[in-house]
């Protein structure tokens, strides 16, 4: 009998490539093998030294001398081995071993990714950018701009998450923070997007992202009078601890949902989809444990007609990215994915990292995952610490706010 493969060393590096947001987590699995070895994603970027902790002192010592070729069993014992389970930390640890042992197997049987679980469906995947402005109009002319680069589906957003107002009626000493006024928001998005919807026609998909910050009632009532803008679908619109309140939007409007960046436990995705809550699946695949988690996760959609939206933003790194894409590729239910578009440098830095074209992702065909990691020029851009100011919502009246 062969002498089977095994982790000989796991590297793990902290790389910030822009401003806040982008402080990446890659996971290098070094193997017994000369020259093998894999890459994943354990991106938590608000919490990104607690991750890189989990990872050297407690998953690098227990998978050491581990048989490269048994992914589903260590992605178990991983998921137990620290006894409490299904937090982001120790999801994005075991998510960075994950995918980097799917990029081994891939390399070992020469086959990219998408084969292994099974071949592609698709040539490539339909992708959405991100269209911000100030005002409608400048939503507008955005959305024009990425008609013009051959983008079908197109998100619109004005004054970022939770909008941004001029005036905000506050009491005196209010501390600091990321203010909103959730229902000038629900106004102000309603009037964007009829306004963009009038002048782009029905021809463009477009999507919106509520990030979680409106409360059940005014999410039930904000998905109702978007029914006749025909979204393809309505992001994130309810806070995970509100779940249940999906039943209440179902019952009156027919606005495609999507949900899920925030999931980290399978028992928060089941309820939604099998009793069809939701229509699109966005879980962060780094943050649910990797290729392993959403693969399974995607079967168990597949069976109830609810279709794959991958958590895409520019805090998932572009190892995630090419992640994504393979299960994109194969998933019969894939839908759609989001696409933060990189720059030049991180492209430098990532060799592989795939490319949109007209709209499109389309993979490269190299065995893996299909991309690389260049650290000698990643070792130029070392992360900073930040206390991230986004985050730090805060309701009119000053109250803590879910971001």
């Amino acid at each position: 009998m062969a002498k089977p493969v095994v982790i000989e060393d796991v590297k793990t590096f902290l790389v910030q490539t822009a401003g806040p947001g982008t402080r990446f987590i890659i996971v290098k699995v070094i193997t017994s093998e000369p020259g093998l070895y894999g890459l994943g994603c354990a991106t938590f970027t608000q919490r990104f030294r607690a991750v890189y902790a989990a990872i050297e002192h407690h998953v690098k010592p227990f998978v050491i001398g581990k048989d490269v070729s048994r992914i589903e069993e260590l992605f178990q014992m991983n998921l137990v081995n620290g006894y409490w389970r299904n937090g982001p930390v120790l999801n994005n640890a075991i998510s960075g071993i994950d995918e980097a042992l799917w990029d081994i197997k891939g390399k070992m049987a020469n086959m990219p990714v998408y084969d292994l679980l099974g071949g592609k469906t698709r040539e490539a995947a339909a992708v959405y950018a991100h269209a911000d402005g100030r005002d409608p109009q400048e939503v507008l002319d955005n959305v024009r701009k990425f008609q013009e680069q051959g983008y079908h589906y197109i998100r619109v957003q004005m004054g970022g998450y939770g909008g941004k107002q001029d005036t905000m009626h506050r009491p005196e000493g209010a501390l600091p923070g990321a203010y909103f006024d959730p229902r000038a928001y629900t106004r102000n998005m309603l009037r964007m997007i009829e306004y963009v919807r009038s002048h782009v026609g029905d021809e463009v998909e477009l999507l919106h992202d509520v990030h979680e910050r409106l409360s059940p009632i005014d999410t039930v009532k904000f998905a109702k009078d978007l029914e006749p803008y025909n979204l393809f679908f309505l992001e994130d619109s309810l806070a995970p601890e509100d779940i249940e309140w999906f039943r209440h939007i179902r019952k009156v409007c027919a606005t495609p949902l999507a949900m899920g960046e925030l999931f980290n436990n399978p028992r928060e995705w089941r309820l939604l989809i099998e009793e069809r809550l939701i229509d699109f699946i966005r879980m962060h695949v780094s943050q649910m444990g990797g290729i392993t988690a959403a693969r399974n996760a995607a079967i168990h959609a597949q069976i109830y007609g609810i279709r794959t939206a991958w958590h895409g933003p520019g805090d998932t790194s572009p190892v995630g990215h090419a992640a994504n894409l393979h299960l994109d590729l194969w998933a019969p239910n894939f839908g759609i994915q989001e696409w933060c578009r990189f720059d030049n440098l991180v492209y430098d830095m990532f060799p592989g990292l795939p490319v949109v074209r007209n709209g499109y992702m389309y993979p490269n065909d190299r065995p893996g995952l299909g991309i690389d990691f260049d650290e000698n020029l990643a070792s130029k851009y070392p992360p900073k610490d930040e206390v991230d100011w986004w985050t730090q919502t805060r309701l009119p009246d000053g109250s803590p706010a879910r971001p």
